[in-house]
């Protein structure tokens, strides 16, 4: 039998260890179960704010250094990240909604990665419906206590 402190027996603890860890599926830790609640807490406040045309809380969810790269148009900055926004919400000829379905949210300390689908309705004033289907990818860093989208990407299906 192997000596507490020799060459095998740290070997048998090594190998003991690893079949441990292999054996154990592997459970979220709480603090990123409990950041991916708050992000989708924080996405279902935005589409809730978006859609009730309140323009003062739409550039909450964007962090000051926020970029955009959406197909077909220039990346944008939080400036004109909150233009676009605040711009839909004031057009009077038509009404914006946003439904979102999110597929995934992976968090890595102060940091996630949200993988998602939205889907745009706009309402004309004459009673006709465009829908765009635009899937994404958001990631948001946690900043001065609240989870912020510091880049997006999106496309339209």
């Amino acid at each position: 039998m192997p000596q507490a402190g020799s060459k095998s027996w740290s070997c048998i603890c090594a190998a003991l260890a690893l079949l441990l860890l292999l054996a154990v599926p592997g459970v979220p830790a709480a603090a990123e179960e409990d950041a991916a609640t708050e992000i989708r807490a924080a996405l279902t406040q935005w589409t809730e704010d978006f859609n009730a045309g309140r323009t003062d809380k739409v550039c909450d969810l964007f962090a000051k250094d926020a970029r955009a790269d959406v197909a077909g148009a220039a990346e944008r900055d939080y400036t004109a990240i909150c233009d676009v926004l605040t711009r839909s919400l004031n057009d009077k000829t038509r009404h914006y909604s946003y439904a979102k379905d999110i597929k995934e949210v992976l968090v890595f300390g102060d940091v996630a990665v949200v993988r998602l689908v939205w889907t745009l309705t706009i309402k004309e004033k004459d009673g006709s419906t465009i829908e765009s289907i635009e899937p994404g990818m958001d990631i948001f860093r946690k900043q001065h206590g609240s989870w912020k989208i510091i880049r997006y990407m999106a496309y339209e299906r």
